[in-house]
């Protein structure tokens, strides 16, 4: 089984936490990016997850969703960032919290940062 979060983001531009991107220079600022979704767990996993949860350790049913949602999330940041016109996003930042009280069972993730035009220097 391949964990999914040793498979690389597939990224049609360059996106980083740094405020720079090595070997270019940033010609424009366009503002803030952004991308962001609502995730259920869902029952089957929250049904499982809430077994694995009795004992210490991780739950990777839990694992999982977090990390696809991240990865979406960040898909959607970079589709956010294209049509303003960026090729590149710096400051790229994760944020989440549970949306629709606690037993919901439903978590906002998002993802943003700034998007910018770079060149090569």
């Amino acid at each position: 089984m391949t964990d999914s979060a040793d498979l690389p983001i597939p990224e049609a531009i360059p996106c980083t936490t740094a405020f720079e991107i090595p070997g270019h220079v940033i010609e424009k600022h366009l503002g803030l990016t952004w991308g962001v979704l609502v995730r259920s767990v869902g029952f089957a996993k929250g049904f499982t997850g809430g077994f694995k949860a009795l004992r210490a350790g991780e739950v990777p049913q839990y694992t999982d969703v977090v990390d696809q949602a991240r990865r979406d999330a960040l898909q959607r940041l970079i589709g956010h960032a294209q049509s303003m016109g960026a090729n590149a996003v710096i400051g790229v930042r994760f944020d989440s919290s549970d949306v629709g009280g606690g037993d919901a069972g439903l978590s906002e993730i998002l993802a943003y940062g700034s998007a910018v035009v770079i060149r090569p220097a």
